[in-house]
Parts: C-alpha cells; sequence; structure tokens
C-alpha cells in the first residue's frame, strides 16, 4: 500500500467497514473498526427513536469511544503489520452532530473535540466511499440492523451534504479520494473490488479527487 494509515469514510451504509476488513485481511494491514454496536454505546437504538432527547448522550459518547480507541491503537508500532485502515474518521464526529445537534449543545460539543483532536494524528489517505440514497437504504435493510430500518432518506442526505461539506474544508490539508460506488459492488465481485484497490493505491497529492466507475 501506498500509505501507512489510511481512513475509510461514508454515509451510513455506504460499505465502510466491510471495505476496510477485506483489505486489511488481504495486505497485512491493522484493522481498527469503531466500535457503536452492543453495549458501546447504549444511545444508539435510543437516538433513533427518540433523537431530541438522545443526540447529546449520543455524540458525547461516540467522540469519546472514538477518541480512546484511535489513541490506543494508533499510539503504538505494531510490527506485525504494514500499515493501518480505519473504517472511520474521527473528524466524523463533528458532522453527524452539527446535524443531530441543537446550536448550542453543538457549540459545547466542539469545543470538546478541538481540545482533543489537535492531538490525533491524521490519515495519509482519506477514502470516501459515495452512493446515493437509494443504494445507501439497499445496503442498510440488507444488513438489518434493527434500529437503522426506520432511517429516513432526508436524514441520510443531510449526512452526506455534512460529509462533502467537511472534504471541501480540509482539501489544502489533506489527501481525500472520492470513490463513486454506485456501480460496484466490491462484497460479490471481484473485478469491483480490484478497481477500488487500483484508486486507493496511487499516489495522490494533496487535495480532492474523484473516481466514477
Amino acid at each position: 500500500m501506498q500509505y501507512n494509515y489510511i481512513a475509510i469514510e461514508g454515509t451510513i451504509g455506504a460499505g465502510k467497514t466491510t471495505l476496510a476488513t477485506r483489505i486489511a485481511n488481504d495486505f497485512n494491514g491493522k484493522l481498527v473498526l469503531e466500535e457503536f454496536e452492543g453495549d458501546k454505546n447504549p444511545f444508539l437504538p435510543l437516538f433513533y427513536k427518540e433523537p431530541d432527547k438522545y443526540s447529546f448522550q449520543l455524540e458525547m459518547t461516540f467522540l469519546a469511544l472514538r477518541f480512546q480507541q484511535l489513541k490506543d491503537k494508533l499510539s503504538s508500532l505494531d510490527l506485525f503489520h504494514d500499515f493501518i485502515i480505519a473504517d472511520y474518521y474521527v473528524a466524523k464526529s463533528l458532522i453527524f452532530s452539527r446535524n443531530n445537534l441543537q446550536d448550542l449543545e453543538y457549540q459545547l460539543f466542539s469545543r470538546f473535540f478541538n481540545i482533543i483532536f489537535s492531538d490525533m494524528p491524521k490519515p495519509e489517505l482519506l477514502v470516501y466511499l459515495y452512493s446515493d440514497v437509494e443504494r445507501l437504504q439497499k445496503n442498510i435493510r440488507k444488513r438489518g440492523r434493527s434500529y437503522e430500518q426506520e432511517i429516513s432518506n432526508d436524514y441520510l442526505n443531510n449526512i452526506q451534504q455534512g460529509y462533502f461539506e467537511f472534504l471541501r474544508q480540509q482539501q489544502g490539508n489533506m489527501r481525500i479520494l472520492i470513490l463513486d460506488t454506485n456501480e460496484l459492488d466490491f462484497v460479490a465481485n471481484e473485478k469491483h473490488y480490484q478497481m477500488i484497490l487500483d484508486a486507493i493505491d496511487r499516489p495522490y497529492d494533496i487535495g480532492i479527487h474523484r473516481i466514477s466507475f
């Protein structure tokens, strides 16, 4: 791999975990998966039922989990793996909180975020998997998490737009690769998976790079 630290991002249902896991297994990467199911964040199913009531608790818990995990995983050398690949980038906390929180809550949340964010390493390549909302909903239904089945198209659209705004803001600071995966099935189709690999494993300059397949 060209890069020592790769983060795969995308809206809910984009296939981040599936792709990161496959790449890590195929190329001896150290895999970092976001911890959010089970008892890791008990506010997640509650949030989908009553978002106004549980949004702040949800986002603060996610922030703590992400920070602690990345601090543990990225702070020490790993002699047994060739690179690190994660299925999230910690800055997603700002993207989701901007959408989910009221203004005063977001101001408080962003203060906490900025305190810890300055100490976090940035990925050498940030890969964003783009799929339209119809495709995202299909993937969400397919994986069958009960608490996700009521996610609305509007919510997914808002999150996607939040990502786009964030990526535009970061284009002078990071290597960002946007992959349009609407026509791909990198789970069932080996050729499609290889196309994505070829796109990721290229040298890129700082800025935004877009590839449609």
